[in-house]
This record gives C-alpha cells, sequence and structure tokens, in this order.
C-alpha cells in the first residue's frame, strides 16, 4: 500500500535555455487535434517527429495541447538518460518545491555530465518553468530511504519503484531532495497531474573547469519605461 499526499503546491523546473520554448504542442488546441497532427504528417514529417518526440510513450488521455504544453509534454516525450526514477525508456517531468531546490538538483546533475566530457570553462544558460501539482502524488517523505540513494550509479532500486508507480498508473511521486536539505521534489508520471507550466526567470550557471562555481539570475531590463528627471549638483 502507498501513502499519498495532495501536495498542491507550485513546483520548479530548470531545462537548458536552448531547448525551444514553444512547438507543435503549444499549436494544437486539444489532444484531439495532436493526434490528427501526429497521425496525420508524423510519420513522415522529421520536424514534427522531432518536436512530438516518441508521443507514443503517453497514453492519448493524458495528452496536453495548447499554450505553454511544450515544456510540460517534452518532458515525457523525449528521453534519454536513465534518472532516479526511470531507467531511460520513459520519461518524467521532475521539479523542485522552491527554485533553490531546482538549482542545487540540476547543479550537480549539470557537474557530472561537464566533468565527464571534460568540458572547458564556460556558461551555462538555464530556463524555470512554474507549475502547481493538482493530483495526488506518492509520499515517500517519512520513509524509503533505499529509494533516496544520492549516488545515480545505484539508482536500480528506484527505478525499479518508479517503473511499479508507472505501470499502476500514479500521478508521481513526492520524495525529499538528496541534494537540498528541507527541499522536496516530484517526479511527475502522467502530464495532467500539473498545471501548464508558465515560464519563470533566466538563470546563468558558471562552470569552471571543475565545478559550477556561480549562479546568476539574469533581469529583463524594461527599455520602455520613461527615463526619470536627474538633478545634477555642481561644486562651484
Amino acid at each position: 500500500m502507498h501513502s499519498f499526499a495532495n501536495f498542491n503546491q507550485k513546483v520548479h523546473r530548470l531545462i537548458p535555455s536552448k531547448f525551444p520554448p514553444i512547438s507543435l504542442f503549444d499549436w494544437a488546441s486539444s489532444a484531439q487535434e495532436l493526434e490528427q497532427i501526429a497521425f496525420l504528417e508524423g510519420l513522415t514529417n522529421e520536424r514534427i517527429q522531432a518536436e512530438l518526440g516518441r508521443i507514443n510513450l503517453v497514453d492519448k488521455d493524458d495528452w496536453v495541447g495548447g499554450p505553454g504544453s511544450t515544456p510540460l509534454m517534452a518532458a515525457f516525450t523525449h528521453i534519454g538518460a536513465p534518472t532516479r526514477f526511470s531507467d531511460g525508456t520513459y520519461g518524467i517531468y521532475y521539479a523542485g518545491s522552491t527554485l533553490v531546490t531546482a538549482i542545487k538538483e540540476t547543479i550537480f546533475h549539470r557537474e557530472r555530465f561537464y566533468s565527464a566530457s571534460k568540458e572547458a570553462n564556460c556558461s551555462i544558460s538555464m530556463r524555470e518553468y512554474i507549475a502547481e501539482v493538482k493530483q495526488p502524488l506518492v509520499d515517500i517523505t517519512l520513509n524509503h530511504k533505499h529509494l533516496l540513494e544520492p549516488n545515480p550509479v545505484f539508482y536500480t532500486q528506484s527505478q525499479e519503484f518508479g517503473k511499479k508507480i508507472r505501470e499502476e498508473k500514479h500521478w508521481g511521486i513526492l520524495y525529499p531532495s538528496v541534494r537540498h536539505d528541507e527541499g522536496l521534489c516530484v517526479a511527475i508520471f502522467r502530464p495532467p497531474a500539473l498545471t501548464t507550466p508558465v515560464q519563470g526567470c533566466h538563470l546563468t550557471y558558471i562552470w569552471d573547469g571543475a565545478r559550477i562555481s556561480e549562479v546568476y539570475r539574469k533581469n529583463k531590463i524594461n527599455l520602455s519605461v520613461a527615463p526619470q528627471k536627474r538633478s545634477c549638483v555642481y561644486d562651484t
């Protein structure tokens, strides 16, 4: 038996800014229209295939379309390396309970990647997405320490658990952050578990060749604001 939590709070996800914020998911006004796009053109159009990813990994009843849906759906259809609750054969939407939690989680994984590839000094642009959890999650915050292994090499047990949760059609998992004390994380298995994400801040991670040493928030300058009159005082 699983314990469940109604974690009806905002969660923060960070992804590299190189990924496009808008795709065909945004243009489709409904799951039905998205299905038509995938069926009529997806089999022969490479661009559409690239934008939709492996959409067949998501149950049709869980397809989400419309403005802002790209970062939500892409987490499930563009799969890659194994993660804490996935062996890499399906996607998960990971997010932190705060921006700081999301930063610390992503720093760990970015540092592993850049260390392995022996990356030279560089900066990494990251984009924040904020969504709200609207479905109950399997709660492992008070036990299941064996699922919170900090070393990705030993994710086998948590991946098996994640596979079971996904097969049982649960919405996702609520668990303690391993990289940020007091922080919480969510692993979302089905898109409708979240509201449509809205774009938050932009960040820059500074990789110094050994670690991510600094993180900066990018601020937008409003050029339409009328300049303030400036009084000058001259010494005579």
